[in-house]
């Protein structure tokens, strides 16, 4: 990845003032180490009229997969050619501007120790970035740039000069000029657009990434006519952050508006009155109790059997009770957004041996299942039609025979407590079924005697005298071990 910032200087303001504002001295040219490769800065050419800064970012695609075990973005486990036949080290994207923010992170912020002054005034800029990716093509560039004040170059890139018939991709080569900015105005602006054009990020995006947008648009995103897309996109569409942000950047708006300050517009409830505790939520509780059966059976190496997005994976990752963990789900898709919920490419190596995705059905016997101590079916039957019941039953209690095996199911009985779910109407629309306190414990016990376990049975959430718990979960123990129940 490449990109050069120029500026033209005056006699009062020579262009070598770059190197300060940069704090990257114009006669060497320096390499900084970054999470995912190389960023090297050095200056083309740097007189008192002109000075250009490049910023070389190589990034080692093969140790990026490395370092994630083929987890994480590009490294989905449906995408495995995708690892290593990809854009990142040549397209600008949020790998670029992370380098940005790491190695010219006093710039940004718009301090400069030895000229304190400098950051200031305002200058000649000329930015180029020669592969842009810009899934909205040049136009959408236009559209995030121009209302800033800068005026945008952006030539499409042809799939293939040769070939001019195959039409445009979707990379452009980016030109931004401005006669008077700041640069760390520039930088700012870079930060937020580059991965808001790739519409995309190589990292899992957390709630901090609303404090990152709202410090890098200070001054600019409130007002901006595309602030809904920017925000969006650089949130990667998580519709909780963007709301988050799109109400405090709201806020900030009507601050300026009234020349006040943010904390005196939102003043409408003291934070003194917050004190009532919100009811914590039933996932949350059946994790808990989950965890907990698990850590009572004393097993450390676990398998959590359609283990969707990892909320579960997550929360035994935080005890090391737990030595090894593996998440099996049949959906490709509900394992990419476990490894990035759970940050895997970002992972300390030690942290990343203890766990592992791997993509199965739990209708067939899976000899990777063997010979764990436990296994969790936490809300998985419910999601089978009947008629294959018995084939996850034999993979798990059969096959993979582990000591311990937790199962929930919500209770049906307790539906008629969900004031939001019509009568007769099921938890969620792929549920095949859910069972009454009976039905479950009548399955169990028969499960249990078939494969040589005990089933205990334990309430999940509050227990209604009258209709049970809203969860039901069945510890299983095995008795017969699996050489006596062969012979």
């Amino acid at each position: 990845m490449f990109l050069t910032i120029t500026t033209t200087g005056t006699p009062e303001h020579p262009a070598t003032d770059l190197g300060f504002l940069l704090h990257k001295h114009p006669e060497k040219a320096q390499a900084f180490s970054t999470s995912y490769g190389t960023a090297h800065v050095l200056y083309p050419e740097a007189d008192a009229q002109r000075c250009t800064a490049a910023l070389l970012l190589e990034v080692d695609a093969v140790a990026l997969v490395r370092r994630g075990k083929g987890k994480g973005r590009g490294g989905a486990p449906d995408a495995a050619l995708a690892q290593y036949v990809n854009d990142r080290p040549y397209a600008a994207s949020s790998l670029l501007a992370v380098a940005l923010s790491s190695v010219f992170s006093s710039a940004m912020k718009g301090v400069c120790t030895a000229r304190p002054e400098l950051p200031a005034v305002p200058r000649p800029l000329r930015i180029e970035v020669p592969a842009l990716p810009a899934r909205g093509g040049p136009a959408l560039v236009r559209q995030l740039f121009e209302p800033l004040g800068w005026t945008v170059t952006a030539e499409p890139v042809p799939l293939d000069t040769e070939f001019p018939q195959w039409g445009d991709s979707r990379y452009v080569r980016l030109e931004l000029e401005s006669a008077d900015r700041t640069l760390a105005e520039a930088l700012r602006h870079l930060y937020v657009l580059l991965p808001v054009l790739d519409d995309a990020k190589h990292y899992w995006v957390s709630s901090d990434e609303v404090d990152k947008l709202l410090r890098a648009g200070e001054g600019w995103l409130p007002g901006h006519p595309e602030q809904k897309l920017i925000t969006s996109r650089y949130l990667s569409r998580r519709w909780s952050l963007t709301r988050q942000a799109t109400e405090r950047l709201e806020l900030v708006r009507l601050a300026e508006a009234d020349d006040s300050e943010v904390e005196e517009i939102d003043n409408a409830v003291e934070a003194e009155t917050e004190t009532e505790e919100r009811p914590t939520p039933l996932a949350v509780q059946r994790r808990e109790a989950v965890t907990a059966a698990l850590k009572a059976s004393g097993a450390s190496r676990v398998l959590d059997l359609g283990c969707g997005q990892g909320q579960l994976v997550q929360a035994m990752l935080k005890d090391p009770a737990f030595t090894e963990i593996v998440g099996l789900d049949v959906s490709m898709r509900a394992l990419t957004i476990a490894s990035r919920r759970l940050k895997l490419d970002r992972m300390g190596e030690r942290q990343a041996a203890r766990v592992t995705l791997l993509q199965g059905s739990l209708a067939y016997t899976d000899n990777r299942l063997e010979g764990y101590d436990a296994a969790v079916l936490s809300e998985v039957i419910e999601h089978l039609d009947l008629p294959r019941l018995p084939a996850l039953e034999y993979a798990v209690f059969g096959a993979a025979r582990p000591r311990t095996v937790l199962v929930t199911t919500p209770n049906v009985e307790y539906n008629v407590r969900w004031e939001s779910l019509p009568a007769g109407h099921v938890r969620h629309g792929d549920h095949r079924f859910e069972w009454t306190r009976a039905e479950f414990r009548a399955w169990a016990e028969a499960v249990a005697e078939r494969h040589g376990y005990a089933a205990e049975f334990v309430p999940v959430g509050p227990d209604d005298p009258e209709v049970g718990p809203p969860t039901q979960m069945a510890v299983f123990t095995l008795t017969t071990p699996k050489e006596a129940k062969a012979a």
